[in-house]
Formats: C-alpha cells, sequence, structure tokens
C-alpha cells in the first residue's frame, strides 16, 4: 500500500518546534488524526527515528491552522501533545511557544494575506477558547524571520513576534482557581491549583527538599521527586475538576523559589513528566499570576513587582522569561485582563511528511 503524503511547514516557535498543517489536509474524526500524528512524529521510540519528532516533549508538537468561522478571530489554531515514546496524543492542553510560529505559519501557507510592514492576526486556541494577537513582521508582504530579537533556551536572534493573551483565565476549568482556594495541602504538600492559560498545581521548591535552581536533567534524574510530585499532581487534578489525569499532560506542575539572577522569581515546570528545558509561554503566564495573586505559595518568596501593568521575569533552566501583566488585585480577588509575551520563530523547512497508507489513506 502506498504512502500517504500530507503537506506541512515545520517552525521552531519560541522553545519548541513542530509540523505546522492546514487542518483541512488532516482527518476529520480524532482518532484517526491522532494515528496519523503518532505515525507522522514516530511516537514510540525514544528518538522518534521513524518520524519527524525530536525525541524530546517540546520537539513533539503539532499545531492545525484553519481560517476561523468565529468573528472575533482570524485563524482558529489546534494543538496536539503528541507524546515522545508511549504512541499517545493529548487534545487537551494549548502551548504557547508553538502559538509563536502560528501567525508566520497562518501567513506561509496563505491562510492569511499581509497587511503592511505589521501584520495583527486574531488567533483562536481551539483547544481552550483563549484569544492571542499575535503582530509579525511582514515587510515587502512576506514574513521576516531575521531581526535582533532574543529568548532565552534559542541561539542566536530573529524577528520578534508579539503575543497578548486575553481572556484566558479558566482556559480548561473556566476558574482561576478551580478547587475553590488559594492553597491546599496534598500528601504534606502545600500547593496553589491556578488555571491561568494552562491548569498548573504550584508548590515552593523547598517543601521537597529542592533548591529550585536544579538544572532541568538533574530534575530529571531525582525520579524520587518524581514519585512524590506525581501523586499529588493526579489528586489535584481530581481536586481541579479534571477527573483522571494519570495519561493526560495536564495540569502541569511547577516548583517555585527565590531568584538568584535579578528577577522576580524562580520556576521550574514539569510538561509534567520531565522539566521543561525552559518555560512554557502558557505556563508563564499562570506563574506570573501566582506571583500576583496574594495569598499563593509564591507569597514570600519574591519582591512584588511596581507599575501597572507589572513586569514579572521568571526565571528558568535556560535564564528567564517575562510576563507583562495588565491586571486588578483586590478585594474580590485578582482579575487578568491580558498577558504579553515576546516570542521569535522561524521557518525551518515546508513539503511533505509520508505516513503509512494503513494508518490513513488520505482524502
Amino acid at each position: 500500500m502506498r504512502q500517504t503524503a500530507i503537506p506541512f511547514h515545520f517552525l521552531r516557535g519560541g522553545t519548541s518546534r513542530g509540523p505546522y498543517f492546514n487542518r483541512a489536509d488532516l482527518p476529520e474524526d480524532r482518532e484517526t488524526l491522532a494515528r496519523v500524528l503518532v505515525a507522522a512524529l514516530g511516537s514510540g521510540h525514544k528518538l522518534n527515528i521513524d518520524g519527524i519528532g525530536g525525541g524530546a516533549a517540546v520537539t513533539t508538537k503539532v499545531a492545525m491552522l484553519s481560517r476561523s468561522e468565529n468573528n472575533d478571530a482570524d485563524i482558529d489554531y489546534f494543538f496536539a501533545q503528541v507524546s515522545v515514546e508511549d504512541g499517545l496524543v493529548d487534545f487537551k492542553p494549548t502551548c504557547g511557544n508553538i502559538l509563536s510560529g502560528v501567525g508566520p505559519a497562518a501567513l506561509e501557507m496563505g491562510l492569511i494575506v499581509p497587511q503592511g510592514d505589521t501584520t495583527r492576526i486574531r488567533i483562536r486556541s481551539v483547544n481552550t477558547g483563549a484569544l492571542v494577537e499575535a503582530v509579525v513582521a511582514t515587510p515587502d508582504g512576506a514574513v521576516e524571520y531575521e531581526g535582533s530579537a532574543q529568548i532565552d533556551g534559542v541561539p542566536g536572534a530573529a524577528a520578534p513576534v508579539f503575543l497578548n493573551f486575553m481572556d484566558v483565565v479558566g482556559s480548561a476549568t473556566g476558574k482561576l482557581l478551580p478547587t475553590g482556594n488559594l492553597r491546599d495541602v496534598i500528601d504534606g504538600i502545600e500547593v496553589t491549583c491556578m488555571d491561568v492559560a494552562m491548569p498548573v498545581v504550584i508548590a515552593r521548591a523547598a517543601d521537597f527538599g529542592l533548591t529550585g535552581h536544579e538544572t532541568a536533567a538533574e530534575l530529571d534524574e531525582n525520579r524520587d521527586f518524581y514519585a512524590r510530585m506525581e501523586p499529588i499532581r493526579q489528586e489535584a487534578g481530581r481536586r481541579m475538576g479534571m477527573g483522571d489525569v494519570t495519561k493526560s499532560v495536564t495540569p502541569k506542575f511547577a516548583l517555585l523559589a527565590p531568584p538568584r539572577n535579578g528577577g522576580t522569581v524562580t520556576a521550574r515546570y514539569f510538561m509534567p513528566w520531565n522539566c521543561h528545558p525552559t518555560m512554557a509561554v502558557t505556563g508563564a503566564q499562570c506563574l506570573a499570576s501566582a506571583v500576583l495573586t496574594p495569598g499563593t505559595v509564591a507569597e514570600g518568596l519574591f519582591t512584588p513587582p511596581e507599575g501597572q501593568p507589572a513586569l514579572v521575569l521568571i526565571e528558568h533552566p535556560g535564564g528567564a522569561i517575562d510576563v507583562t501583566v495588565d491586571y486588578e488585585a483586590g478585594a474580590d480577588g485578582f482579575h487578568l485582563r491580558s498577558a504579553g509575551l515576546l516570542r521569535t520563530a522561524r521557518l525551518l523547512a515546508r513539503g511533505e511528511v509520508f505516513v503509512p497508507g494503513s494508518v490513513w489513506a488520505g482524502r
């Protein structure tokens, strides 16, 4: 049986990378779609040797794009997290780093037309319903990839992609604090369960006997930590109304510690079964919100940022990421208006990826 060819663009988005597809070129039903993505990425082998995945969670991500039928958006962005080794696909979360490449990819695919030297693209996350405005450099009617913007975790410099996130509170659960509490105690560990752009279970590194400044590799080698963390994450997911999260990559897990390099706070972010080499864009928004919300487990670890909107600088294993947060915090709680970040993206390749015809014979 012949293989099935599927057009794709291959981009680095922020500190992640993966294939970007036109949704119309893929199967409609989720079960077949999952099989196609597993085959395309090569999930099931630690090196993804039979696919185009990169052998790490940040390189087995997929974006699927289409023109939006929503009046508030130009592009619909449907995300999938493909596991490296387990042959699983999770359609529940979204990814802010891969989102960095959605605007450029939509322009490259012809799903949207450039609008001058900069093009503003309104993007709707199919997974969570969140709305994001991306500002992409398009001089001479084409995406500009070269520039002077730098982000930690990516070598060199590139053209900036500005992201402004709106309506991200309660992205998965419908609530800022899904358990109804600023703090919960699970298995003797105090946590804050918060849902801003991504549901995250947040704890203090010191409560696990860690400094919070360990490298990602050091944490991944510490299996005792994961053995302690995972049951807490699963119970938190249940309390957050997310059901059995045993095989789901959400909620994520994060550790906070005092900063060492001039930032607001130090964080280690888990995906959730390994440590992110840098920091997820969605996770950064949730952690910044936890920092700005009085009474969370972040309280006492940092000097509160001044100004409005507030600039929260989160130190991570690869450097730091800054989040500009427009918010209100008063007697009736924390209210997020928007969160802005600067990212970069680059088109790496384009063409066709092939999957066995026995997996999908095509449209």
